[in-house]
Formats: C-alpha cells, structure tokens, sequence
C-alpha cells in the first residue's frame, strides 16, 4: 500500500505503508542511531514526535527484550529500508508486526537523507503519514501549521507508585525516589544494580509526598515535550531544590530543575536525537560519547552564577549539557548516561550519585 509524508513546507515523500494504515499528525525528528531502533521505539520521550532513522536499513534483527518501557511512544516510524526477515537468536518478532499491534503508522522506501537534509536545514517541523491517495495538501498544511505537542508527559508517566525492593542486603541499602517523567528502564535498573530501593513516583506526586518517606537521593528522569508546559511539576521541583537532599536530573529533568531556579529554555532548531554526541566534563575536559534525545536546551545565559554553573557542554555545537548547583548536592545533565544499547561513556554519574548519598 502507498503510504505518504507530507511536510508543512509543501514537501511530500512517497514510499510504502508499514504498521498502521491509519492517518497522523505529528512532529516529525530525526535520529541517528545505527543500532538500537527498539530502545529508540519504546523511549517515553518521543511521545508526540513521529521519528525518521537516518540508518539506512531498520529491523534487521527483529524484536529483542530490550524494551525501554511496556510499549513504544511515537506517533509514527519513517525509514529507507525495513528488514522484513530479522535474524537474531533473541528476535521474539518483526518491527511490521510490532508497529502494527500498537497501531502505529509508519512508512518506508523514502529518500531519509533527503527528509534529514530538509529538518536540519528549516528546523524540526510538523507532518503527516497517511495512506490516502486523494489528499488536497492545501487543506493539511494549515492543520500540520496548527499542531502542538501539548503535554505529554500526562500521557506517559506511571499511573500509580511503585517500588524495586532490595531483599536480603547484607549493607545498608540506599532509598532513591524517581520522579516519573517518561522514565526509560535503565535508569532505575542502573540504580538498582548499583544496591539502590527505587521508589517510582507519577509526575505530579508532591514534593512533601516524597520527602515525607526520607529518601537518601531524589532521581528526576528524562521525558518528553517542552519543558515549559510542566508548570505543576516545576513548582514541585522547586520545593524538592529548596531541601537538602542529594538530587541527579536526566533530560527533561535536567530542563525542569532549570527552570524551576530561575532560568529559561528554549527548543532548538533541530535537537539532539542519537548515540554519537560528544560532550565535555569542564571539571576534567574529558571527552564523553552520549547517547541523547531532546529538542529543548537550557539557555545558559540565563543562569545565575550564584545558583548554578555549567558542568557539560557540547562539543559539537557548544549548547549546554549539564549543571553543577552551588552550595547544593545537586547534578544535573542533558544526555543520557543510562543509555542502553549504548554508549556507556558517562554511568560512572550514577556512581557519583551514590557518594552524594552517602555524604548526606
């Protein structure tokens, strides 16, 4: 089936319907991953974002367990090529099937390098997947110009508390509470390994609620959509800042603490979506590779040097990506150091995590 992309610049691709049949509107980002595609689908932080692989064959090895979370989140899937005989000893099915039993649109068979070239050039914008051959464009492009994300991190936080229990310790076990932003699985199994109790909060749970529980660490995780509309949360997270306890932010966190002591944000002409960003320790000036996903940035001149310091930056494009907060126990970055498939790089942050706790 015939399936097609259109762009509110006018611009239209044709290729061949996979997942759903059904018609969406979305904002359309690129990733740059060459392996992780499953990682990428089940990341709560593309909710409301339609997402183009740049790697140019997808699916090669199927559906793994290597979920992020209990489903995938964006709205559609655009790639060049999709394997449709996926070859792997864990494979437990295909992306076509995958994309079709969570009813997600996608397509295949475009030209992504040309897609890509287009974002990077005018900037992340607005589409449509549809399979319909009589589309008038000139009734779409108005609604692709009227589209907003919203709110999204509503539609992708947990629904109720839960907690990942450490039975048996022979040491005392530390209590981290995580703030469910659209959290990814790895970052509360990168506690948990590390001898962590994480208790996994909703979004909108208060600050009172969680240090009433005594945690020795506050964890505030990635998640999608513009910072700005979190108004509730940051309200929260000022609260959580005024305390004493050690905190580590991860993306959206890392954008919502920002805020919530005063700075700004803004969205970015095209963002940061893959395995491969280099950023610098300015403590060290070492060089880290970060896996990232984010369209928004903390503008640094914003800051308030008596309240936080950068400690990250890009080397690419020199944006932020991470904060030190002075006279706090208080970290914060932009990428992603949980990061599964990879890169690695940055987890020894988790560790760091652990000594604040432990001198609390």
């Amino acid at each position: 089936m015939k399936a097609f992309l259109i762009l509110e610049d006018g611009n239209v691709f044709t290729g061949t319907s996979i997942g759903s049949a059904r018609e969406v509107i979305s904002e359309i980002v690129f990733n740059t991953s060459m392996t992780g595609y499953l990682e990428v689908l089940t990341d709560p932080s593309y909710a409301g974002q339609a997402v183009v692989m740049t790697y140019p064959l997808i699916g090669n090895y199927g559906i793994t367990p290597d979920m992020e979370s209990g489903r995938p989140w964006p709205d559609g899937y655009i790639v060049r090529e999709l394997s449709r005989m996926p070859s792997n000893f864990r494979e437990q099915g295909t992306i076509q099937a995958f994309l079709t039993k969570y009813d997600i649109p996608g397509i295949a068979g475009i030209d992504t390098r040309a897609l890509t070239k287009i974002l990077r050039e005018k900037g992340t914008m607005n589409g449509m997947i549809t399979t319909n051959e009589n589309y008038q464009i000139d009734e779409i492009i108005p609604k692709l110009k009227a589209y907003t994300t919203g709110n999204v991190v509503d539609k992708v936080t947990c629904a109720k508390k839960r907690i990942l229990k450490r039975n048996g310790s022979a040491v005392p076990v530390k209590k981290v509470a995580l703030l469910d932003l659209g959290a990814k699985n790895n970052i509360a199994q990168s506690l948990y390994k590390r001898g962590c109790e994480v208790t996994i909060y909703p979004a909108h749970t208060t600050a009172e609620e969680i240090l009433s529980t005594n945690p020795d660490g506050i964890m505030l995780s990635n998640g999608p959509g513009d910072p700005k509309e979190c108004k509730e949360i940051i309200a929260e997270i000022r609260k959580l800042y005024e305390s004493d306890t050690p905190i580590f932010a991860i993306c959206l966190g890392h954008q919502l603490m920002a805020l919530a002591t005063g700075a700004d944000t803004h969205k970015m002409k095209y963002g940061h979506r893959g395995g491969n960003h280099p950023v610098k320790d300015l403590k060290t000036n070492r060089v880290y590779i970060s896996s990232q996903n984010h369209g928004y940035m903390v503008d640094t001149d914003t800051l308030d040097p008596k309240v936080a310091i950068p400690a990250f930056v890009n080397v690419n494009d020199g944006t932020n990506e991470g904060l030190e907060y002075v006279g706090k126990n208080i970290f914060t970055v932009q990428f992603h150091p949980e990061a599964c498939p990879g890169p690695q790089d940055s987890a020894y942050l988790f560790d760091r995590f652990i000594e604040m706790m432990d001198c609390k």
